[in-house]
């Protein structure tokens, strides 16, 4: 008696296969969309850092900068002036508000470098970016040019404001003001950084000293 003998084949069919493709192509789409939002994902969270720590250290600069601030005149294009600090629109040039003063405590090992521990610096708003001006000097020559750094980007407005004791029946009423030239520092100064990614901050310094 012959054994039946099962010729047939074992394997996958063609419409198996092509099911079998279909569903690994769905994973890789799906995969590839995924790892593409997760890099993405962290290309924004790295450029939001970065965008903050700007911000941070701008904000260093003009606190270190602010509290440190001296009454002391320069000269301005060679005369000397009687102003210690002067601040507000079209002050320092600009497409903003501006501020110039006089900062102690620049850095100056032993006094070997041939210069003052008084630094001239000034703030002020160009082509969206916050400039910080400096020079080496305190009473410079007629036409010199301060040196420029860049301290924040994508800056669409910068507004400073002057708080002073307001002279009106003799008051000590303080009120703030938009710009300011006196011959003493003002009580405080407040500072609004508007930014196109975090939007309207603002500081208050009070001043040392202030009037």
């Amino acid at each position: 008696m012959k054994k039946h003998v099962n010729t047939r084949q074992l394997g996958f069919t063609l419409i198996e296969i092509l099911v079998a493709m279909a569903i690994f192509s769905l994973i890789g789409l799906a995969s590839t969309a995924l790892l593409t939002t997760v890099i993405d994902d962290d290309k924004a969270s790295s450029q939001r850092f970065a965008e903050l720590e700007q911000l941070q250290r701008a904000m260093l600069t003009i606190e270190r900068d602010l509290l440190q601030a001296m009454p002391r005149a320069v000269r301005v294009n060679g005369e000397m002036s009687p102003s210690v600090m002067r601040g507000g629109e079209d002050e320092l040039g600009g497409l903003a508000d501006s501020i110039g003063f006089v900062h102690a405590g620049w850095h100056n090992p032993q006094l070997m470098l041939p210069r003052s521990t008084l630094q001239l610096v000034g703030y002020r708003l160009e082509e969206n970016k916050l400039i910080r001006l400096y020079g080496n000097y305190l009473d410079n020559v007629i036409g010199y040019e301060p040196k420029s750094k860049v301290l924040l980007e994508g800056v669409s407005d910068f507004k400073v404001e002057f708080l002073i004791s307001s002279s009106a029946n003799n008051s000590d009423e303080e009120e703030w003001q938009e710009s300011y030239l006196g011959t003493s520092l003002p009580r405080a100064v407040a500072i609004t950084i508007s930014t196109e990614v975090f939007g309207d901050i603002r500081r208050v310094f009070v001043m040392a000293g202030g009037a």
